[in-house]
Order: C-alpha cells, then sequence, then structure tokens
C-alpha cells in the first residue's frame, strides 16, 4: 500500500510539474500579434507591371498567329503532299518554338513581378510594425487590410 502512495504521489507530482513548465514556456510568448491582411488579386491587376507584361504577351501571340495564317496560306496553295509535309513540318517547329520563347520569358518576367509585389508587402508590412501578413481570401475576420498601402509602392 505505502509502495502504491509513493507511485501515485510521483505520478500527479510529475504531472503538476509538467503541466507547470508548459505554462512558463507558453507565458514568454508573444501575446498580442499584428496581423495584416493583403488582396493580392488586387495588387496584381493594378499593378502597371502585369498591365505591360499582359500587353506584351497579347502581342507576341498575335505575331504568333500572323506565322500560323502564313502557314496556312502557304499549305493551301501547294498541291505535292510531300511539300505540304514539309511545310507543316517547317511552320510547327517554328510555331513551337516561338511558344516555348514566349512560356519562358512570360513565366521568368511573372516570377520577377510577384517577387516585386512580395518584397513590396513585406518592406510595409514590417514598416508598420506587423508580425504577420495573410492573403485576404484566407481570412473570415480580422486583421488590417494595408492592401492600398502597399499598392501606392507597387505602381
Amino acid at each position: 500500500m505505502k509502495k502504491h502512495f509513493w507511485t501515485t504521489f510521483i505520478v500527479v507530482l510529475a504531472f503538476i510539474l509538467g503541466y507547470s513548465i508548459n505554462n512558463i514556456a507558453i507565458s514568454d510568448q508573444k501575446s498580442d500579434y499584428r496581423v495584416a491582411i493583403v488582396d493580392i488579386q488586387k495588387l496584381v491587376a493594378n499593378s502597371n507591371e502585369v498591365k505591360m507584361l499582359k500587353q506584351d504577351q497579347e502581342r507576341k501571340i498575335s505575331a504568333m498567329q500572323t506565322t500560323i495564317d502564313k502557314a496556312r496560306s502557304e499549305i493551301s496553295k501547294e498541291k505535292d503532299p510531300a511539300k505540304i509535309k514539309a511545310i507543316e513540318d517547317k511552320y510547327m517547329t517554328e510555331i513551337n518554338q516561338q511558344k516555348i520563347t514566349l512560356d519562358k520569358e512570360y513565366n521568368s518576367k511573372l516570377l520577377a513581378v510577384d517577387n516585386n509585389i512580395r518584397a513590396a508587402v513585406i518592406e510595409k508590412a514590417r514598416s508598420l510594425n506587423y508580425d504577420l501578413v495573410v492573403p485576404k481570401n484566407v481570412i473570415l475576420f480580422g486583421g488590417d487590410d494595408i492592401t492600398d498601402q502597399v499598392a501606392s509602392s507597387v505602381k
């Protein structure tokens, strides 16, 4: 009986000690986080870099369409199946190369724009002493919206 009492006493003491240590660790944490929210879609839509990127993309796509139209007209004029196949292969290679180049350029420029927006958000959040920034579409309630303040530095 005495052994059972001491075992129970040690287990209860370990539980209380562990719980107390956990409370001490939690109390050292910062108690009030400042949370900001940012509407990323609005920043992207209002960005001059994104607008210029879209215009450049549309111009390059129209150039590809011109190449396709040129290929169609050459193919329609030709009667020999071997020459038609050669023309198709030539233009298919050219169009595929244009598409690959277009995609690579677009992705690299889009990544640069994304990095610029991200840097602007981080800079503004730090200057306003926010601890956490979350996209607006993730938040249901709370947080300070700093989208307009970031938008002025993104343009």
